[in-house]
C-alpha cells in the first residue's frame, strides 16, 4: 500500500505518544535524502533512547522508530549541520499531522546562544517524488509577513501565522516547480493542486451530493476527492460496503449509498479516536501490502499484527527490499539459465525432427532386400518396379537409378538404411542428454523462484559450476575446509531446507534447490520417511518425518498438507490440483552420474493435492 494519509495519522499518534517532551540528541544525515534523530523521550513516555528514521526518497519515503543505526559520513552535509544548529538538545513539543495530509510537523523549542526561547518545525512530507525534509520558522517580522505573497496566500492551508523556509534536505525551485518553490527564505505553504477535500471534516449531506454528481467508479471517486485516500483504502471501503467497482457513483441506489457512508463515516471515526489495527499481508510467503485498519479485502492472505506502525514499516520494507535485492542479484543467473534453456530447447526439437526423418530407415531396408530377392526379374534401365513384399503380402512399387543395376539400386537403399541406423542411434542418445538438461535447468529455474537468500543463489551457482553449465568464477571453496570454523572455513553463506510443522505435529521438509534435495533424501531423511514430490514436472523433494511410525499410522491429514506443499514448491503452483507422488523413501533411488535432485522409483502412491500452504507453520531456524 502507499503510504496514504491514514497510515501517517497512525504514525503521527504513535510518534506523539512515545516522543512528545523529548529531548532530540543527536543528527545525522546518513544518504543524501534521509535522516537519523537519536531522541530522549520522557520518562513517563517510556524514556530510553530511540532513532526516528526520516526518508524523503522520491521511490520509498518513509518515516518510523528504528533500533537499528547507520553509518554517517565522515563530513556531515550542510543540511545537517543546519539542523544541528536549530534543533540539537531542542525538546518536541508536539508531533502533528494536519488534517489527512501526507505531513507530519514536528514542533519544537530550545534556547539559543542568548537564553532566549526559540521555536522552529521540521515538516516531513512523505508525498512520492515530491517528498521533502523542511525547517520552518514562524514569519515574526513585517518583513517577513510581506515576503508571504498573496499568490502563495491563495494556495495554502489557512494559519494564524506564515511559515518561512530556514533550508530543506531537498531546493525546488520555480524552474522545477511552479506551484511551489522550497528554498531558504520563501514561505512554506501545502499545495492544493487538486482542492481536495478533508475526510474528517466531511458530513454526510456533502458525502452524497459528491456522490450524486459524478460518472465515475465508487473507489476512483474517494481517491480523488478526498486527501489521503490511497487506491487500496478506497476499495476497501467500497468492498466493506458490499459495492461493484464497475458502475459508477451516480448512479448508486439509496441503500448503496447509504452503506458507503456509513463504511466511510466508521473508518473515518477509527482514526479519529486512533483505533488502528497494524498488520502485514502475506502472499505465497511474500509481503503483499501492509494496513493501519483491517483489510477485508485481503481475506485471501495471511496476516501479521504488529502493536504500533513503527515495526510493520520497518519489517515490511525490509522484508521487501530483502526480496528486491534477491530478485536482482539472482537477475545474471536468471538469464544464464533462460540463454542456456532456450539454446537446448531449440537443440531439442531439432533433434527429434531429425529423429522423425530417420523413421523411413525401414523403408530403405526392406527395398534393400525385395531388390536382391528380386533383381533378377528387374529389366535394365527401369525406373521403376513393382514387386511382392512378403512381409506384408502386398504390392510394393520401388524407385530405382536407371543407370545402376538392380543390385547396385540395393547397396545404395543399404546405404541410406545405415546411415539413417547411426544418425538415429546417435541422435537418440543425445536427444537424451539434452533433454535431461533441459529438465535440470528447469528445476534451476524453479529453484532460483523460491530462492529468499544468498546463500540459495550461492548453491544455485555451485550447482551450475559444477554442471558446467557457466564457468567456475576463481578458485573454488571445495577442500578448503569445513563451514564449522578454522582458516579453512567456507565462504558459501548457510542455506537450509524450510522446515514447517503440519498440524498433528508433523515436521516437514522441504528443499529449496536440487543440492538440498538430494542432501534432503539421501543424508537427512530415514529409510521409512515419507518422500513427496510433484508428478512428471520439477518441482522440490519433500520428506515429511514418520517418527518412527508406519505409514498407515499417520492420519491422513499429515499426508495432505505434506502433498500441499509439493504442490507449492513445484512448477505446478498455478494450478487447482497438482498429482502428487508419495512413497517410502527407501524405495527413492538416484542413478549413477544423474544431475542434483535427479532420482528414480517404480513403484508410488499418488494424490491430487491444492497448492494451499497457508493452514501451515513455517519454522525460522
Amino acid at each position: 500500500m502507499a503510504f496514504d494519509g491514514i497510515t501517517t495519522a497512525c504514525l503521527a499518534r504513535e510518534l506523539a505518544d512515545r516522543l512528545t517532551g523529548g529531548r532530540i540528541n543527536k543528527i545525522a544525515q546518513t544518504e543524501r535524502d534521509e535522516l537519523i534523530l537519536t531522541i530522549k523521550p520522557l520518562a513517563e513516555r517510556g524514556g530510553g533512547q530511540c532513532r526516528l528514521y526520516l526518508s524523503a526518497s522520491a521511490t520509498l519515503p518513509l518515516a518510523y522508530l528504528t533500533s537499528q543505526s547507520k553509518p554517517s559520513p565522515l563530513q556531515a552535509p550542510a543540511f545537517c549541520m543546519l539542523l544541528r544548529k536549530h534543533l540539537q538538545n531542542s525538546r518536541i513539543i508536539s508531533i502533528t499531522q494536519p488534517g489527512l495530509e501526507r505531513i507530519l510537523r514536528f514542533e519544537t523549542e530550545h534556547l539559543n546562544e542568548m537564553g532566549d526561547l526559540c521555536r522552529n518545525t521540521l515538516i516531513i512530507e512523505l508525498m512520492g517524488k515530491h517528498s521533502n525534509i523542511i525547517l520552518v520558522r514562524s514569519a515574526e517580522t513585517e518583513a517577513a509577513q510581506t515576503a508571504y505573497s498573496e499568490t502563495a496566500a491563495a494556495q495554502t492551508t489557512p494559519a494564524e501565522n506564515p511559515e518561512i523556509i530556514v533550508d530543506s534536505i531537498k531546493h525546488i525551485s520555480a524552474l522545477v516547480s511552479s506551484v511551489r518553490e522550497v528554498l531558504p527564505g520563501r514561505p512554506y505553504f501545502v499545495p492544493r493542486t487538486r482542492d481536495k477535500r478533508d475526510p474528517l471534516a466531511e458530513s454526510r449531506e456533502s458525502f452524497e451530493a459528491v456522490m450524486r454528481t459524478q460518472q465515475v467508479a465508487p473507489a476512483k471517486l474517494l481517491v480523488n476527492t478526498y486527501t489521503g485516500f490511497s487506491t487500496q483504502m478506497a476499495e476497501e471501503i467500497c468492498f466493506r460496503a458490499d459495492l461493484s467497482n464497475d458502475r459508477s457513483a451516480s448512479s448508486m441506489s439509496d441503500e448503496d449509498l447509504n452503506s458507503l457512508w456509513r463504511e466511510f463515516a466508521l473508518l473515518m471515526e477509527d482514526v479519529r479516536n486512533g483505533r488502528y489495527t497494524p498488520a502485514i499481508y502475506y502472499k505465497s510467503g511474500a509481503p503483499f501490502d501492509f494496513a493501519a485498519v483491517p483489510m477485508r479485502i485481503y481475506g485471501d492472505c495471511e496476516c501479521v499484527r504488529f502493536d504500533t506502525v513503527s515495526p510493520l514499516l520497518e519489517t515490511y520494507y525490509a522484508q521487501r527490499n530483502e526480496a528486491v535485492r534477491i530478485r536482482q542479484k539472482s537477475a545474471d543467473l536468471r538469464r544464464t539459465v533462460q540463454t542456456i534453456l532456450e539454446r537446448d530447447i531449440h537443440k531439442y526439437d531439432l533433434q527429434c525432427k531429425q529423429i522423425r526423418d530417420t523413421e523411413k530407415r525401414e523403408k530403405y531396408r526392406i527395398y534393400g532386400e525385395l531388390l536382391n530377392a528380386y533383381g533378377y526379374s528387374i529389366p535394365e534401365g527401369s525406373k521403376s518396379c513393382e514387386v511382392d513384399n512378403y512381409y506384408t503380402g502386398e504390392k510394393l512399387r520401388i524407385p530405382l537409378d536407371p543407370t545402376m543395376t538392380a543390385a547396385q539400386n540395393a547397396a545404395r537403399y543399404f546405404d541410406r538404411y545405415t546411415k539413417l541406423k547411426r544418425t538415429n542411434e546417435a541422435l537418440t542418445t543425445l536427444t537424451a542428454e539434452v533433454k535431461a538438461e533441459i529438465d535440470h535447468l528447469e528445476s534451476i529455474r524453479m529453484a532460483l523462484d523460491i530462492s529468499t537468500t544468498e546463500g540459495d543463489l550461492q548453491q544455485i551457482r555451485q550447482e551450475l559450476e559444477d554442471s558446467g553449465l557457466v564457468r567456475r568464477h576463481g578458485k573454488s571453496d571445495r577442500g578448503r575446509g569445513s563451514s564449522t570454523g578454522g582458516k579453512g572455513k567456507s565462504r558459501t553463506p548457510v542455506s537450509k531446507p524450510l522446515h514447517y510443522i503440519s498440524s498433528d505435529g508433523y515436521d516437514i521438509y522441504v528443499g529449496k534447490n536440487n543440492t538440498q534435495n538430494d542432501m534432503l533424501t539421501f543424508h537427512f531423511a530415514d529409510p521409512n520417511d515419507i518422500w513427496f514430490h510433484a508428478n512428471d514436472m520439477p518441482g522440490s523433494h519433500v520428506i515429511l518425518r514418520a517418527k518412527g511410525k508406519k505409514m498407515d499410522d499417520i492420519p491422513d491429514r499429515a499426508f495432505e498438507e505434506a502433498a500441499s506443499l509439493a504442490a507449492w514448491y513445484s512448477a505446478g503452483r498455478e494450478q487447482k490440483k497438482v498429482e502428487i507422488d508419495y512413497l517410502l523413501r527407501r524405495n527413492v533411488k538416484k542413478p549413477g552420474g544423474a544431475n542434483p535432485g535427479f532420482v528414480v522409483y517404480y513403484t508410488n502412491y499418488s494424490i491430487l493435492a491444492q497448492a494451499d500452504i497457508s493452514a501451515l507453520q513455517e519454522v525460522q531456524e
